[in-house]
């Protein structure tokens, strides 16, 4: 079991309790309970989106924004290459993303001041800054709100766990777990979907036929109770997706042949980019990936060089290649991030970089994203941005305007206050022109 904790005590688990369905403790019968649509743009290129979060602030100069010429007590250990975009280099151990710079934008000058995990994380996951008064929905759930999706498939998949809450939009826009990573060429099972044990669709239906006695017998009860009525949609729902062979064979990446396999590399971070391209092209609208690791704040260049790296450099690569062979690129938006940058000083008495909100890198790239252009630029020493940079409000309203979702549209908490989707921040014109 894979498992990495940040510094500052936030622990991130590859499996969490079996079942568990985003942070409100739902099983997959639990999650189906409760899902509906509005407000898009009809043109929007983007119908589905995979967002890669990774975990503990990714360390922006010895990735995609190095600064060779820097003084040595900033320029770190790593050589630069030159990508498929003339002038523009990245770190040495990102080879195949080097290959692959014409399928995403490269937005450099990302600027917070957040330096917390937790609170950096619900930042970049939703595209508001924390407030301690207000939960904010993360993206999966504005848009399993905004599009539905198909009933065989739940709308919004979390590998294997994620950051995203429904926030105050209400736990039916809550993320389904796989509670685990899936491994190249091992079968993988997300409980409640594959059917282990000897378990048959027709156990289901016998189950499900006992349910449906037991709901009578509290409806004679309770019949007004809205509690029992969201039960029954739930279960409704659950049996779509348990008893349906669209949904376990979205799940089943044993299905793709080895030379495809083969591009997203043999690392969990590469089997969850092959899920979650599987996923969008079956129909689901929203797929979070969630790598841990990224904190190094010890051993910075070792750990990197040694394992992030090259999972990351394989995994994204054949997420961005693959959509692009299947012709799906076009229609999904990928969001690639970590909660913040690392300090370009390097500590010495630990070898690695510190926490580093002033700067950071983002990856976007199709449903009408213009990829192979890097955006911002940061100074000669990565410590800020030149000129306003960019903020995660920023990036956010991007985001949605790929996916046809206008991010001053204004939702109401249940108490009756309304509320932006993204509070602050501007659409990006460069990255659709």
């Amino acid at each position: 079991m894979a498992f990495f904790r940040t510094c500052d005590g936030v622990g991130r688990r590859d499996f969490l309790k079996a079942g568990a369905v985003g942070g409100t403790g739902l099983t997959l019968a639990s999650y189906a309970q409760l899902a509906a649509a509005s407000n898009l743009d009809a043109a929007a290129r983007g119908k589905s989106a995979i967002f890669v979060n990774l975990n503990g602030g990714p360390s922006h100069m010895d990735t995609f924004d190095p600064k060779p010429d820097a003084p040595s007590e900033y320029r770190g250990e790593f050589k630069t290459i030159q990508t498929c975009l003339p002038g523009v280099v990245i770190s040495e151990h990102l080879p195949k993303i080097a290959t692959c710079m014409d399928k995403f934008a490269l937005l450099r000058g990302v600027s917070h001041s957040v330096a917390a995990h937790e609170l950096g994380t619900k930042y970049v996951n939703t595209g508001n800054r924390p407030l301690p008064s207000l939960e904010f929905p993360g993206y999966g759930a504005v848009l399993t709100k905004e599009r539905p999706s198909i009933p065989e498939l739940p709308p919004f998949v979390a590998i294997p766990n994620s950051a995203q809450r429904p926030g105050y939009l209400g736990v039916r826009y809550a993320p389904m777990n796989t509670t685990a990573s899936p491994q190249i060429g091992q079968p993988f099972r997300v409980r409640g979907i594959s059917m282990s044990g000897g378990l048959t669709v027709e156990d289901v239906e016998r189950r499900r036929n006992l349910l449906t006695q037991l709901d009578r017998t509290f409806s004679d009860v309770e019949q007004d109770s809205q509690l029992l009525e969201g039960m029954d949609e739930f279960g409704r729902q659950a049996h779509t997706v348990i008893t349906s062979a669209k949904a376990r064979d979205a799940f089943d990446i044993g299905k793709e042949s080895p030379d495809f396999t083969k591009q997203f590399g043999s690392s969990s971070l590469g089997a969850s980019c092959l899920l979650a391209l599987r996923l969008v092209e079956s129909g689901v609208r929203f797929v979070t990936l969630s790598n841990g690791g990224w904190d190094t704040h010890r051993d910075n260049w070792n750990v990197l060089k040694t394992k992030q790296l090259p999972a990351l450099d394989e995994a994204l690569f054949g997420l961005f290649t693959g959509l692009a062979a299947r012709g799906l690129l076009d229609s999904t938006v990928v969001y690639v991030t970590g909660e913040f940058g690392r300090t370009p000083k390097i500590n010495t008495e630990r070898i690695g970089r510190d926490h580093y909100p002033r700067n950071m890198f983002m990856l976007l790239g199709g449903g009408g994203i213009k990829g192979g252009q890097v955006l911002g630029e940061s100074d000669a020493t990565a410590s800020l941005p030149k000129g306003a940079g960019f903020s995660p409000d920023d990036v956010a309203a991007s985001f949605y305007h790929a996916l046809g979702i206008d991010h001053t549209h204004e939702y109401h908490t249940p108490t009756g206050r309304p509320v932006m989707i993204v509070r602050d921040g501007h659409v990006i014109p460069e990255l659709f022109s």
